[in-house]
């Protein structure tokens, strides 16, 4: 039987241990939602051991169901709440999401130079006026420049809904998950005031203090693993948002400048986006404006 069921449905059963091969047969249904799935479960259905999908391959969970301590000492820890909720988000959107990654680099010694021009300005303020902060302002500008990157599918998927804000999400470490606060009209904003914006929700998310209209409604999210290393990575774009960027470490590196190699501190971008949204020249485009902005910042100003 031929099963039509979408990304995050098959997703959904396979976390649940449901078989959508058997739940088809049992049922008589050849389209199948999360409903079915759930209605199937609250009526004492389940998988059957070793049952498989009609394909003859192992369902998901098949492969997750195994008795670890049949082979050596085990410690079992079970997820909090906010690690489920977060996995299940992100198996949907890896499932849903046709997602591209588009690697590039850029020159930082420019904006490591005005940032240090700054320092004094800043501990004025009481600000640590951080790399992140330019970043941001970069993004944001990029963001305003390519409007289709600043936009979201509508639920049917037939139409586009551009934004007219700019609204940024940062990626947070904590130590129970995952954090992505939003900083709201990034475009309005200077260096400062995100920085200190910036700071703050960090803090708080790592004391889980965010609040909920603090989380929610980005134009496009930031991961920045620079402070703890890798050369480049795919981050999963976060729905209903179109892209992510990531940054990883900086390193010097020998850049040719018309008459020999000099050493330049490059920043390796790395951009997922949707590939029903954004296709590889746009992505491309993109990535070298922000390159462009980021090898010298006096164009923020323009």
């Amino acid at each position: 039987m031929t099963i039509a069921a979408s990304p995050s449905v098959r997703s959904y059963a396979g976390r649940k241990g449901v078989d959508l091969g058997d739940l088809a047969e049992r049922t008589g249904r050849q389209h199948l939602a999360k409903e079915d799935v759930d209605s199937f479960l609250e009526n004492g259905g389940g998988a059957p051991a070793g049952a498989r999908p009609p394909s003859g391959e192992p369902g998901p969970a098949r492969y997750w169901d195994v008795d670890h301590s049949a082979f050596g000492p085990v410690e079992e820890e079970e997820l909090p709440r906010f690690a489920r909720i977060a996995a299940d988000n992100l198996s949907a959107a890896n499932a849903l999401i046709p997602q591209v990654t588009h690697n590039d680099r850029a020159d930082i010694g420019a904006v490591e130079a005005f940032r240090a021009s700054l320092k004094e300005e800043a501990l004025a303020r009481g600000v640590k006026l951080t790399t992140l902060a330019f970043h941001v302002k970069i993004l944001s500008r990029c963001l305003t420049e390519f409007p289709r990157f600043n936009a979201s599918l509508s639920a049917d998927g037939r139409s586009l809904i551009r934004k007219q804000f700019v609204h940024i999400g940062i990626a947070v470490d904590t130590p129970h998950g995952l954090m992505v606060p939003v900083i709201r009209d990034v475009a309005g904003k200077g260096l400062f005031a995100l920085a200190g914006e910036i700071a703050d929700l960090a803090a708080r998310a790592k004391a889980r203090k965010i609040r909920p209209d603090e989380m929610g409604g980005a134009s496009m999210s930031l991961s920045n693993l620079g402070g703890i290393g890798g050369t480049s990575f795919t981050p999963i774009v976060n729905p209903p948002e179109v892209a992510i960027l990531g940054l990883t470490r900086t390193e010097m590196q020998p850049v040719w400048d018309g008459e020999g190699f000099v050493p330049r501190p490059m920043v390796p971008i790395s951009l997922s986006y949707d590939h029903r949204v954004i296709n590889g020249a746009e992505a491309a485009r993109f990535t070298a404006r922000y390159a462009e902005l980021t090898g010298d910042p006096r164009r923020l100003l323009i």
